[in-house]
């Protein structure tokens, strides 16, 4: 599972560098994203404090090797795609399309490596 392994990195990144842009200067990092609306600091930061504890436990996932959740890594970001597309279709900000793009490539990413390597263990 060396290539799923690797592509928590982008997760991890996208995690970390979003989590603190929000938790340092959320209204910047909102308009990056590209936000219509407008949020207050407080949600933003509290959306950037989430990320990086998120962030910190798929550190300890790829540092242990816990290879048991990461099935589990892709339900909740399958569970996130949905969501970012009903706030989408609820609030028309083009942030949550933006997300969508971030996480769901991450999904598709890590998705496409994890099979791939789950074919291959099982036929070996």
């Amino acid at each position: 599972m060396k290539r799923t392994r690797l592509s928590f990195f982008y997760l991890i990144s996208y995690l970390w560098l979003g989590g603190f842009g929000l938790l340092i200067a959320p209204q910047l990092s909102a308009a990056l994203l590209q936000s219509n609306a407008d949020y207050p600091d407080i949600m933003l930061r509290a959306l950037g404090m989430f990320m990086i504890g998120i962030g910190i436990i798929i550190v300890q996932i790829v540092r242990y090797q816990i290879e048991v959740l990461y099935p589990t890594t892709l339900i909740v970001r399958l569970f996130f795609c949905v969501c970012l597309l009903l706030f989408f279709f609820t609030a028309s900000d083009p942030l949550f399309l933006v997300l969508l793009g971030i996480v769901g490539l991450g999904l598709l990413l890590t998705g496409s490596c994890y099979l791939s390597e789950k074919g291959n263990h099982n036929a070996a």
